[in-house]
């Protein structure tokens, strides 16, 4: 009789045990269960230790960190029929671990799916140089539309970012010719607007001179000078102006 007590007592000890291993789990602090009992959800628990029933729930366990998901390079043809790849990273987190198990069959994959149609929809409304040049409002864009579509699934969309931008080889050329040619027409701009600058300042000078036939006098005199410092032998003498105006008076009444 004790032995048969004591293999019983064994038997309903290890039943015990298999019971608990089974009935016991425990989730991390960024992990949640959706338990369906019969089918029907039960309740979201975690984290720490949980106890299900065995044979009759089931468990579903839900990530809630924040996913890095990146977009593969997708074919877009721009507003102005240029053809492009675009890749992007979406960073997005579970808030309702009950909408995002019951609501959608895979978020993960069904959230990936809506970045790629998403990114190629976004970028074929726009022409290549708004694509190039406005990323950020790009980014905001996929933000706000993936996060408005995936809410019903418990989801939060936190952050979009568009990766590399892939030209074809004569598009890149055709830029770099564009660049180019810009970069001179700036330069040509900025040497007229230099010859426009010195020859106002020359008109204000002889204006100035004008009023003050001295100063062209003195102005002789510092171009001598300016000369004469150069080492050589030319020697240059200023003669006024008003000496030959009696000749030029006298020439005009010939």
């Amino acid at each position: 009789m004790f032995g048969a007590f004591s293999v019983s007592t064994l038997v309903i000890i290890v039943l015990v045990i298999m019971f608990l291993a089974s009935a016991i789990r425990i989730l991390n602090e960024y992990e949640r269960a959706v338990v369906f009992r019969l089918g029907r959800i039960r309740d979201v628990k975690g984290p720490g230790l949980i106890i299900i029933i065995p044979g009759i729930d089931k468990v579903v366990k839900v990530d809630m960190r924040t996913i890095t998901m990146d977009v593969p390079p997708q074919d877009v043809i721009t507003k102005d029929n240029v053809s492009i790849k675009v890749s992007a990273v979406v960073y997005f987190r579970v808030m309702d671990a009950n909408a995002a198990v019951t609501n959608v069959e895979n978020y993960l994959y069904a959230t990936s799916q809506l970045a790629q149609t998403t990114l190629r929809s976004v970028c074929g409304q726009m022409e290549l140089d708004e694509i190039l040049s406005e990323r950020e409002k790009i980014n905001m864009n996929l933000q706000a539309i993936l996060d408005r579509s995936t809410e019903p699934w418990g989801i939060k969309v936190s952050l979009v970012e568009v990766k590399h931008i892939d030209l074809p080889e004569e598009m890149k050329r055709a830029m770099a010719k564009q660049a180019e040619a810009e970069r001179e027409r700036r330069a040509k701009i900025i040497n007229a607007e230099g010859e426009y600058q010195a020859a106002q300042k020359l008109i204000d000078a002889a204006a100035l001179m004008e009023t003050q036939p001295m100063s062209l006098q003195l102005r002789y005199l510092q171009t001598l000078n300016q000369i004469a410092s150069e080492n050589n032998s030319t020697t240059v003498f200023p003669i006024p102006i008003d000496l030959f105006k009696p000749f030029l008076k006298l020439a005009e009444k010939l």
